[in-house]
């Protein structure tokens, strides 16, 4: 059985990380973070929408033990040549010296060469140590992949769409994950599916909400997971999130009651931005909605 408390190597980058992860995209504050953060979660991603309780939190912990940090900065640039001021913005916004990771956001194809270059840049400037990328098209990841096992991806993390709800990673990616092989971290977000998994106005009849902790649980069950990144808006919500740690996996009558709410939550509500492949399934699921 998985020690969900066990930290885990990033790639080949020798930093180390805890299971889950957090993001800047709600508004806890900085003192939620900074006690998750000795609670042992030590991955920050000032990501999407930048909380300034996330910066004072960044700053804090940069101040007493950045080498124990680890700080993601995103973007969705689709020019390369914007990337650069982006990161000096940002490390002047969240009033911290360096990030770890740049990461290139919703990729639907491979990133041309102008990117990597533009990501050397920074790491000699050291203001990034690394390069990562989040995907919604999950035929493309195994290409990441694989090129990382022949040494040829500066990509140290994947992060992809992994719930209850939203499957699809389960025959298009994972699969190609080998504990055997060398492989970028894969991370996967949306754990609550948007919070629909918790909504009691959502569940099958006589189905009682899914806890945010045993979504959380859900998709670090599986083996080919990494890390799992949650979005807390306050003190309970971490909380929450981290007791997954400590559950530890989902047996098989957990799992497959979670799966039976997924399976239902698909086709009645269809994602407002699918992944690549969902498409269809959606529709598909929809039309029998519409029909019945």
């Amino acid at each position: 059985m998985k020690d969900f408390r066990e930290t885990i190597e990033i790639g080949r980058t020798g930093l180390t990380t805890s299971r889950l992860g957090i993001g800047s995209t709600f508004n806890a504050s900085a003192s939620v973070i900074e006690e998750a953060f000795e609670q042992g979660v030590n991955y920050l991603y000032w990501g999407t929408v930048r909380q300034p309780g996330f910066a004072e939190a960044m700053r804090n912990i940069e101040r007493s033990q950045r080498d124990k940090a680890i700080f993601t900065i995103q973007s969705y640039s689709n020019d390369s040549g914007t990337i650069e001021k982006e990161v000096e913005d940002a490390l002047r916004a969240a009033g911290v010296q360096r990030f770890d990771f740049l990461l290139l956001g919703n990729r639907m194809s491979v990133p041309d060469e102008s990117y990597v270059e533009v990501f050397h840049r920074l790491r000699d400037r050291d203001i990034v140590r690394y390069l990562s990328l989040s995907s919604h098209n999950r035929p493309l990841v195994p290409t990441f992949i694989a090129d990382y096992e022949g040494n040829e991806s500066p990509y140290d993390f994947l992060m992809l769409r992994y719930n209850a709800v939203h499957r699809g990673a389960e025959t298009d990616v994972f699969p190609f994950v080998s504990p055997d092989k060398p492989h970028p971290t894969i991370q996967v977000y949306t754990a609550t599916r948007w919070g629909h998994l918790l909504d009691p106005t959502k569940m099958p009849p006589g189905e009682a909400p899914v806890s945010a902790r045993d979504c959380y649980r859900y998709s670090l069950s599986h083996d080919a997971v990494d890390m799992i990144l949650c979005g807390p808006a306050n003190r309970a919500q971490m909380q929450e999130a981290i007791a997954a740690l400590d559950k530890g996996p989902l047996d098989a009558d957990e799992r497959e009651r979670i799966e039976r709410i997924g399976k239902h939550l698909y086709a009645q509500y269809a994602p407002a931005y699918p992944d690549a492949g969902d498409a269809p399934d959606v529709a598909s699921g929809l039309a029998a909605s519409t029909a019945s």
